[in-house]
Formats: structure tokens, sequence, C-alpha cells
């Protein structure tokens, strides 16, 4: 076999050169590790815009997160979140966490682990059944829990236990069966300090004790009263059943939902109340008592509310507004009575309202006499407060008008021998205008106007 020369075996090779770079092209000279960075870095950014706006923040996109009084805070109200969204969701571990309005069945033992910050946890309107012993397990500076309108049945001592701060705790609508499991539950309710925790909440079962509230409960009789469930009717009740008292008004802890975050805030729209419910908590800054039938605002209606801020009682039958039911609403900003069947607001009203900014009165009858005069005078007071809807609807030939436009034509036609502070029926009864003033009963006779009047004889006295 001939040896191959030197000289050919360099040119062999220097042919064969740039087609082993050419191949190395796709990867741009690094080959397949190149090629391999290259995929890599292309996941690893894929993978960082996606926990920015992709699924491995579940909750994010549904709630509302946000930084207040340097704390973080989670809204995930009316979600229809299922279970307690991963801690890892927020930017970091959240004070307040709002989960109010959703369908959490069950709280799991560890349901909050990554949650160690919370103070405060709102769990009402779900439909919670079940709460394991673990299921605040880490929640050592908690100090509000709200399980309010759910379905829980019974509930132990130890569930508590972690939360060491619990300070304000609610527990009112809820189905509570009260026997022998809730009987250390109950007497941590009844300890004097704990006067915040489970106000409100009533038993449901068993029949002897139904409607009596678990802080008046005697543990004594729980296991007892199981005693007989078991047994059946047969034997006694262990104490006489007292009728449950008629209540004569809604009392507003049961009867309207209460947030407490940001504002503590009442949402008692859509419930049926005919009237305002009592014991208002003082702390309220906001109420909405909105689409009900309250027909009347009484004197002490809001009394205690001194921290209100807005009143929404829209949407009601209203009809009269008493002039001591808004006294002592030293910081209502907002008022809106809207919607309603007002023709007037009484003298004295409004007198308390000395920061209203925002007084919403459309889509009311308000009949433009003399008892308008009011609303109109209160109003150019208080220019700092805006009002919207303040139109005549009677009589017909001041329908649509602005009230105080019509206050200034009044002004200006009527001389002041004829301005008079009574008001006739007549004249605010839609159904008498037009009929004949035999038909609207006796009028009382008006002053002559003075350029009618015969002259007047006056004596001349000489003094000395």
């Amino acid at each position: 076999m001939r040896m191959i020369s030197p000289v050919l075996f360099a040119s062999l090779l220097l042919f064969l050169l740039p087609s082993t770079v050419t191949m190395k092209r796709p990867g741009k000279g690094r080959g397949l590790r190149g090629a391999r960075h290259k995929l890599t870095r292309d996941r690893i950014r894929g993978a960082g815009r996606q926990s920015r706006s992709g699924p491995p923040r579940l909750a994010e996109p549904e709630c509302l997160e946000s930084t207040e009084s340097q704390g973080v805070f989670v809204d995930c109200q009316g979600r229809r979140l299922t279970s307690i969204p991963a801690s890892q969701s927020w930017s970091s571990q959240p004070k307040h966490l709002l989960l109010a309005r959703n369908r959490i069945k069950v709280l799991r033992g560890g349901a909050f682990s990554g949650y160690e910050r919370l103070t405060t946890l709102d769990l009402q309107q779900n439909h919670i059944v079940l709460v394991e012993e673990g299921a605040f397990q880490g929640l050592t500076h908690l100090t509000t829990l709200l399980l309010q309108h759910n379905r829980i049945r019974t509930l132990s001592e130890e569930t508590l236990i972690p939360m060491r701060n619990l300070a304000y705790l609610r527990l009112y609508d809820n189905p509570w069966d009260c026997l022998c499991p809730m009987d250390s539950l109950i007497r941590t309710l009844q300890v004097p300090s704990n006067r915040n925790l489970g106000n409100h909440a009533r038993c449901a079962e068993p029949f002897g004790l139904r409607n009596v509230k678990l802080k008046q409960a005697d543990p004594e009789l729980l296991c007892k009263e199981s005693v007989n469930e078991e047994q059946g009717d047969e034997t006694e009740p262990l104490f006489p059943v007292d009728p449950i008292p008629i209540r004569t008004k809604p009392d507003a802890t049961t009867a309207c939902h209460t947030y407490l975050f940001p504002q503590v805030r009442m949402d008692c729209s859509k419930r049926g109340l005919t009237e305002v419910p009592e014991a208002i908590p003082e702390d309220v800054v906001h109420i909405d008592l909105s689409h009900n039938a309250i027909v009347h605002l009484k004197a002490r209606d809001f009394h205690g509310a001194r921290s209100l801020r807005t009143l929404n009682a829209s949407h009601n039958s209203m009809e009269r507004v008493d002039t001591a039911s808004l006294s002592g609403l030293l910081h209502l900003r907002e008022l809106d009575l809207s919607n309603n069947n007002l023709r007037n607001i009484k003298y004295g009203v409004l007198e308390d309202l000395y920061f209203l900014s925002e007084l919403k009165l459309g889509g009311n009858p308000w009949v433009c006499d003399y008892s308008i005069h009011y609303m109109a005078y209160w109003l150019r007071l208080h220019p700092n407060a805006r009002q919207s809807g303040l139109l005549c609807h009677a009589p017909p030939e001041h329908a649509g008008e602005r009230v105080e436009a019509y206050v200034q034509s009044y002004n200006r036609a009527c001389p002041k021998d004829r301005q008079h502070s009574r008001t006739d029926a007549g004249d605010t009864d839609p159904e008498l205008w037009g009929a004949p003033m035999e038909a609207q009963g006796e009028l009382e006779e008006e002053p002559e106007p003075s350029h009618l009047r015969g002259p007047q004889k006056y004596q001349i006295f000489r003094l000395p």
C-alpha cells in the first residue's frame, strides 16, 4: 500500500474543513450543547412569563391584592372558590384574607399553611359544614375570625386553641347542635374575658335548647340532653321550654351581613326589612338598606351609629322621615334617599349633617309647595353638599322644574303678606288637584293684597 504524501494529506484536510463548519451552523457554532442551552433558556423565560400571569398563580387573576397599612390585603370575595388558595399565589404573606361569599364546604387540617401572618380571616357566607381540629393551625397572630352564615353544626374548643390572640369571633347563623361535643366550646365562649367571641350565635338543636344563645346555654345540660336524644322523646325535658319572644324589630347583627375590612360595612339590602333594624354597631362606617320595604325613618333609628359615613336607603317605600331620625350622624358624608315615595322633608331633618357632601334625591314625587322650601334653604346654606334629583313632580304646572328654580320664582311672584308657613291639604294631595274648591273643604280666608285694602285713618298727636 502506497503512503499518502504529506502534501496530499494537507490538501485533503483543507478541502473537508468548510463542510465541517457548515454542519455546525444550526447551533451557531455551539453544536448540540449550544442548542440545549438555547432550549433551556427559552423554557426559563417562558416559565418566568407564566409565573406572572399564567396557571402557577391560580388565585391571583381572580382576587384583588393590595397593600394597606403596611400589610398585604387579599380580597377573594364572591369568586366561587371551593378551596383555600395556595399562599404562594401572593407576592408576600397577606395580613387580611377575605373569602366571603364563596363555595367552600370543608376546612381541612393545615388549610391555612403559609398564612401564618394573618390577623383577619373572613369566611362568612360559604357552605362550610365541617371544620377539622387542625384547620387553623399556625394562625398565632389571628385576631378576627368570621364564620357566620355557614352550615356548621359543631365545633370543638381544640379548633380555636392555635389562635391564642383571637379576640373577635362570629358564629351566628349556623345550625348549632348544642349537644355533648359542643360542651368545651360553649364553656370557652362563656368565659367573661371572651365577651366578643360567639355573640348572637344560637342553638338549632335539640328542641329543648332551640333558639337559646350559646352564651346562655347551660353546659351541664348538654350531655344530658344528648342522652335524651338517644332515648327518644319518652322522657320529660330537663327544663321548661319558654316560648320564643316576639321581636318587634330585627336585630342588625343577624339581619345584615357585616364586613370588617377595609372598613366596617353592613349590607342589609334585599332582606325584606320593613323598618330599620335595631342595635346597629357604633363602629359601622357604611350601611346599605336599599331594596327593602321601609316606609318610615323614625327617631333614634340610627342612635349609636356615630361613625356612619354613608347611608343608602334608596329603593324602599319610604314616605316619611322624622325630624330626629338622622340626629347624631355628625360624620355622614353621603345620603341616598332616591327612588322612594317622599313628597317633602320636614324642617330640621338635616340639621346634624354638617359634613354631608352628596345627597341623592331622584325618583321621589316631590311636591313643590311651601313645605319644600326647607330643602332649598338647607342646600343654599350648605354649598358643599351636592344634590341630584330634586325636581318638582307636582303640582302639574311645576312638574319637571328644579326645586331651587321653583322657590326663586315663588319668592319673586308672591308678596310677603301671602307667604304662609301652613300648607293646605289640597296643595299636597294630587287627588284634589282640579277638584272644585268646595270639595277641598273650607279654606282659611286670606288677607287682601295691600293695594286693595281701604285707606287707614291715622290720628295726629301734637307734642307740647
